[in-house]
C-alpha cells in the first residue's frame, strides 16, 4: 500500500485515455455506522480480469490528491465480485467475512470521493474530487447508506471532477446492509417496501430508561446496541448541519441518582426533529459508542413533552485525580468557575478548539530529566488540561469562534491569556474531554505581546538567533513557485519576508545565525541575498550584510543555516568554516562558524549555528536512535553524537581565530534537560538563558500544548562571563498558526484580517537573545621608557632662511609612546634655533655665513611624564648665499673688511 497524488490535471487527461469498454465499474458502496465502511468492485465482461495495475483512490475532506491509496492484485473472474472492506478492526463480523481485501483506503465519510485506475486511467468513479458535503438527489444519498450500482450501468464514470448525482445510477439500501455485497444484479434490486405502521407519539412520563442507567460507571454503556426510550432536558442544541447533528439532553431533576460516578448527561445524534435549549423531550433510539463517546443513535422518534425549562450546570475543577474522572461527567452541562490559562491554540482557527489548563504546560523533558522524571510531569500535564471545542463540524469557520469578538491579526488569543469561567457541555472524541460551551467564554489578555526587549544598560553587542521557517525566494526574481518548501507563490513570499523583516529589524542585534533558509549558496538570486537586501531596504541606520562560505550549497539538505550581521556594528575576521564530516553528513545540518570584531570596543568572538537533527520521522529510526520512551523522542542518539561533534569542531578553532569567547546559537531539536543540552554542557558549552535564570522555564516552541525550549544559545565560560542579558522573544509560539503568511484554509476576508506585516507568528519558534558587555582584550602597559635622541645629528640651512623656516625633523625613538608620548625638547647652546614638541628644528633669528657658518646645539627629549632622554649634540650648517656677493663691492669696500677684523673676532669671543 502506499499514497499517490492524482491532480485534477491528470483526472482530465486520464479520462481521455481511459478505453471506451472499461470493464471493471464500482458496484456497491457500504457507508455504514462507526467503521463499517466497504466498496465492491465488479467484472462486466466474460472473461477473467487481472486487477494488477490497477488502484483504489480515496479523496477525502475536499482534497483534489488522493490521501490513501491501495494497489490492488490478483484477479476477478467473469461476471464476479471483489469487495474491500475496511483495515479498521472495529468493523463488525458480518462485513468482514465478505472482505477478499481489507484497505485503510476505505475509511470515507459521505462527502469522500473515490477513483478505481488503471495505471494513470481513471476506469471509474464514485464522487466529486474536490466537492464539499455530502452528495444527495433523487431520495439518494451518500452518508450512512448502502448504494448498489444499477443493473444497466456497464461501464465506469472515468470523469471524477463533474458534478456528481448518486440518483442517476445508484440505488439506496438501509445503513449497514450487506446483503448484497458479493454479487451483483437483478436480485440487488430494493423490494418495495410496504407502506408504513401508523406511528404512536411517544408518551412523556411513561416507564423510561434513565440516563444514568445508559452511562452507568465507567466506559462503554452496558446498554450498547439497545433500543431504549428515556426523557430529560436539552442543555444545548448543536444540531446544525456544520455542527454535531444532534443535541445534549440531562437527566429531570427527579430521575438523577446518588451515584456519583454515573453520568447525568447523554448526546443524542439527531437533527431531523428541531428542538431547543430547555425543551424536555422523550427520546426513542439505540445506545451507541461513537470513538468511545456513548451517545443514543438510529432515534426514530421525539416527542417534547414541555419548553422553557432550566437545567443546572454541575461544577467540575481541575486538576482531576484520574483523566478517567471525567467519565462521570461525560454528555453532562457543566461549569468550571476557576481561571483557566490557554495552552494551546494550534487548532484555533482550523477547527475551533483551544486547549486550556490550570496553568502553562511544560515538556517533560524541559523541566526534568528523561526517563521517569519527565513522565511524571506528563501524567500530571494530563490530568489539569481540558479542550475548548466550539461544537462547529466545519473547518476554517468565518468569523473564528475565539475570542468572541473574533480573531485578527491585531486581535489575538495568546498562549498564557486566561478565562475565568468555562460552560458548556462535556464531550469526549478523539482521544479527549472537551466542553462545548453554552455560554460564550470571555477572554483576558494575560500574556500581552511585547516589543522586542531594549539593549542591556550594560551591554553594547547583541547576538541573536532566529528559526525563519523555510524561508525559500524561488528564483530569486519572482518565480520559480511553488518551491520544495515555504511560500507557494510569490504573494506569499512578499508576506513571509514581510513578518521576517519586520522580526530581524525589531532584534537590533548585531549578528544573528538562521535556521531553515534555503540552501541556495551565496549569489545575488539566493535566499539569504534576498533576506539581506529586504532588510537593508527597510533598515537605513543599518548596514546588513551575510557570510559568504564561497559554495553552492550546504550540505545536501534543501535548508540551511546562515550568519548574517550588522557591518557598521562588527566586522568579520577570520576564515568562514563549515563542515560536513559525520554526524553532520546527513540528519544533522552541517554545522558553520565565523569570527567577527566588535567595531565599537575591538573585541573579538565566535558565532556558530546549529540545527540538529528533527524529532519527526520515526518510522526509520532504530537502535537507540527509536523512540524509547524517555521523552526524547527519535533521533536522540544522533543528536547527541552531533551536539559533542560540534563542541570539538568549535575547540579546534576551525575559523583560525585563537579566541575562547565562542557562542553557538540554533535549533538543537532538544529541550533543555535532555542530553544533547547535557552534551554541550560536559564539553564546556553553558545553555546561556538557563545558566543566568537559574532554571529551564524558559520557552522557544509549543508542541501540543506544552513548552519548551528547542533554540539554545550555548556558550563557553569566558564568553558566558561576558552576558548581561538573554531571552526568548515570544513573537511567535505564543501565537496562532492562523495569523502566519500563509493564505490557505482561509476565507478571502481572512486572508486579509488574519495578516499583518508584523513580526508576530513570522515564524513558529520563537528568537532566542543574547545580550554581551563587549571588553577588549587589554594591553600590557609597558614599564616607563626614556626617548631616545640619535646622536651627533646634521641639518643644513642657507644664512637667507626666514625666521620661521622648518629646518629638519629630529631622528628620535619612545618605546612607550602610546603611554608616555614626548611633548617636549629641551635645548641649550644657542637662541637662533628652536625645537618645537614634534621635533622640527626652526630658525628663530637671523642667521649669518660671514660671522657664524655651525651652530652646535645640546639637546634632549622630554616624554609626558618627565622622563628625559640622554643629552645630544645637533649640529646646524649654515650655507653662504652667494647671490649676496657682488664683485664691485667687494673690490671697493675691501678696506672695510680689514677695519671689521677687530670686531669680528671679538664677537666670536663672545660667543
Amino acid at each position: 500500500m502506499f499514497t499517490t497524488k492524482i491532480t485534477p490535471l491528470a483526472l482530465v487527461i486520464a479520462s481521455l485515455s481511459a478505453p471506451a469498454s472499461a470493464n471493471l465499474i464500482i458496484s456497491e458502496y457500504v457507508e455504514g455506522g462507526g467503521y463499517n465502511k466497504a466498496i465492491e468492485i465488479y467484472n462486466t465482461s466474460s472473461d477473467a480480469i487481472s486487477l494488477d495495475g490497477y488502484t483504489l483512490n480515496l479523496f477525502s475532506n475536499k482534497n483534489v490528491s488522493a490521501t490513501s491509496s491501495e494497489n490492488l492484485t490478483g484477479s476477478i473472474a467473469a461476471n464476479s465480485t471483489y469487495v474491500i472492506v475496511t483495515s479498521d478492526s472495529r468493523a463488525v463480523d458480518e462485513l468482514k467475512n465478505k472482505a477478499d481485501l481489507f484497505s485503510s483506503a476505505v475509511n470515507f465519510n459521505g462527502d469522500d470521493a473515490l477513483t478505481l485506475t488503471l495505471g494513470a486511467s481513471v476506469v471509474d468513479s464514485f464522487g466529486q474530487i474536490g466537492a464539499d458535503g455530502v452528495w444527495s438527489n433523487g431520495g439518494v444519498t451518500t452518508k450512512d447508506k448502502t448504494l448498489r450500482r444499477k443493473s444497466d450501468i456497464a461501464s465506469g464514470r472515468t470523469d471524477a471532477s463533474t458534478e456528481f448525482d448518486p440518483s442517476e445510477q445508484w440505488l439506496q439500501f438501509d445503513k449497514d446492509d450487506f446483503s448484497g455485497l458479493g454479487f451483483h444484479g437483478e436480485s440487488t434490486e430494493p423490494t418495495p417496501e410496504p407502506d408504513p405502521e401508523p406511528v404512536t407519539p411517544l408518551e412523556c412520563g411513561a416507564a423510561k430508561t434513565l440516563i444514568n442507567a445508559v452511562q452507568a460507571e465507567g466506559g462503554d454503556s452496558p446498554l450498547l446496541n439497545q433500543e431504549i426510550e428515556l426523557e430529560g432536558i436539552v442543555t444545548a442544541d448543536f444540531q446544525g448541519s456544520e455542527q454535531l447533528n444532534g443535541f445534549f439532553v440531562t437527566s429531570l431533576e427527579a430521575d438523577i441518582d446518588t451515584n456519583p460516578l454515573t453520568s447525568e448527561g447523554v448526546f443524542v445524534y439527531f437533527s431531523d426533529t428541531d428542538v431547543a435549549v430547555g425543551d424536555h423531550i422523550r427520546v426513542k433510539g439505540t445506545v451507541a459508542e461513537y470513538y468511545s463517546a456513548t451517545q443514543i443513535g438510529d432515534v426514530s422518534q421525539i416527542e417534547i413533552c414541555a419548553s422553557g425549562l432550566t437545567a443546572t450546570a454541575t461544577k467540575i475543577a481541575l486538576p482531576v485525580a484520574s483523566i478517567s474522572d471525567l467519565e462521570a461527567y461525560e454528555g453532562m452541562l457543566v461549569t468550571l468557575e476557576q481561571t483557566l490559562v490557554v495552552t494551546n491554540n494550534y487548532g484555533l482557527g482550523r477547527y475551533g478548539e483551544v486547549g486550556l489548563a490550570t496553568e502553562r504546560l511544560y515538556q517533560g523533558t524541559q523541566i526534568a530529566l528523561p526517563g521517569d522524571a519527565a513522565n511524571a510531569v506528563e501524567v500530571e500535564n494530563e490530568k489539569k488540561q481540558i479542550l475548548l471545542d466550539d461544537g462547529s463540524t466545519k473547518q476554517n469557520l468565518d468569523p473564528v469562534s475565539y475570542p468572541g469578538t473574533g480573531l485578527g491579526a491585531f486581535n489575538t488569543l495568546r498562549l498564557g491569556d486566561s478565562v475565568s469561567v468555562i460552560t458548556g457541555v462535556l464531550g469526549y472524541s478523539f482521544d479527549r474531554y472537551r466542553i462545548h460551551p453554552t455560554v460564550q467564554p470571555e477572554f483576558t489578555t494575560t500574556n500581552p505581546r511585547t516589543d522586542a526587549p531594549e539593549l542591556h544598560s550594560d551591554a553594547n553587542l547583541r547576538i541573536a538567533s532566529f528559526n525563519v521557517l523555510n524561508y525559500f525566494n524561488g528564483d530569486g526574481q519572482g518565480g520559480g513557485f511553488p518551491t520544495s518548501r515555504g511560500a507557494d507563490s510569490e504573494q506569499e513570499l512578499i508576506r513571509q519576508e514581510a513578518k521576517l523583516v519586520s522580526a530581524i529589524t525589531a532584534l537590533e542585534a548585531d549578528v544573528i545565525g538562521l535556521m531553515e533558509i534555503e540552501n541556495d549558496g551565496f549569489d545575488e538570486y539566493s535566499a539569504v541575498a534576498s533576506l539581506v537586501s529586504a532588510l537593508n531596504d527597510a533598515d537605513s541606520n543599518n548596514e546588513y550584510a551575510f557570510v559568504d562560505f564561497n559554495v553552492d550549497q550546504i550540505g545536501t539538505d534543501a535548508i540551511t543555516t546562515a550568519l548574517i550581521y550588522r557591518a557598521n556594528m562588527v566586522s568579520e575576521v577570520g576564515t568562514p568554516a563549515i563542515t560536513t564530516e559525520y554526524p553532520f553528513d546527513y540528519s544533522n545540518r552541517a554545522p558553520i562558524a565565523q569570527s567577527f570584531k566588535a567595531i565599537n570596543s575591538g573585541e573579538v568572538f565566535t558565532v556558530a549555528v546549529a540545527h540538529l537533527k528533527s524529532k519527526g520521522s520515526c518510522g526509520s529510526a532504530d537502535g537507540n536512535n527509536a523512540d524509547l520512551g524517555d521523552g526524547q523522542s527519535c533521533w536522540n542518539e544522533i543528536r547527541v553524537a552531533g551536539a559533542n561533534a560540534f563542541a570539538d569542531w568549535l575547540d579546534s578553532k576551525p575559523t583560525g581565530v585563537e579566541d575562547e569567547d565562542i557562542i553557538l546559537v540554533g535549533d538543537m531539536n532538544a529541550y533543555a534537560m535532555e542530553d544533547p543540552i547535557r552534551a554541550f554542557a560536559d564539553k564546556g558549552y553553558k545553555n546561556v538563558i538557563a545558566e543566568l535564570d537559574g532554571n529551564t522555564l524558559g520557552y522557544s516552541y509549543s508542541f501540543s500544548g506544552r513548552l519548551g525550549s528547542l533554540d539554545h544559545a550555548v556558550a563557553t565560560q569566558s564568553l558566558l562571563d561576558k552576558v548581561v542579558a538573554a531571552t526568548d522573544w515570544h513573537i511567535n509560539a505564543d501565537e496562532p498558526i492562523s495569523l502566519d503568511y500563509n493564505v490557505e484554509f482561509k476565507s478571502d476576508n481572512q486572508v486579509a484580517s488574519l495578516y499583518s506585516q508584523s513580526a508576530y507568528r513570522a515564524s513558529d519558534h520563537d528568537p532566542v537573545i543574547v545580550d554581551i558587555k563587549s571588553v577588549a582584550e587589554p594591553k600590557p602597559t609597558p614599564e616607563p621608557q626614556a626617548p631616545v635622541l640619535t646622536a651627533e645629528q646634521n641639518f643644513n640651512i642657507i644664512e637667507s632662511a626666514d625666521i620661521g623656516t622648518v629646518i629638519g625633523t629630529l631622528e628620535f625613538t619612545d618605546a612607550d609612546s602610546d603611554y608616555t608620548p614626548v611633548t617636549k625638547f629641551i635645548v641649550s647652546g644657542h637662541s637662533a634655533i628652536t625645537i618645537n614638541e614634534q621635533g622640527q628644528l626652526i630658525v628663530a633669528a637671523a642667521l649669518d655665513y660671514e660671522f657664524e657658518r655651525k651652530i652646535t646645539l645640546m639637546v634632549q627629549a622630554q616624554d609626558s611624564v618627565g622622563n628625559l632622554s640622554a643629552a645630544q649634540l645637533v649640529f646646524i650648517n649654515i650655507s653662504n648665499d652667494e647671490t649676496d656677493d657682488d664683485e664691485e663691492d667687494s673690490g671697493s669696500l675691501a678696506w672695510l673688511s680689514l677695519l671689521a677684523l677687530p670686531f669680528l673676532a671679538r664677537r666670536k669671543a663672545k660667543k
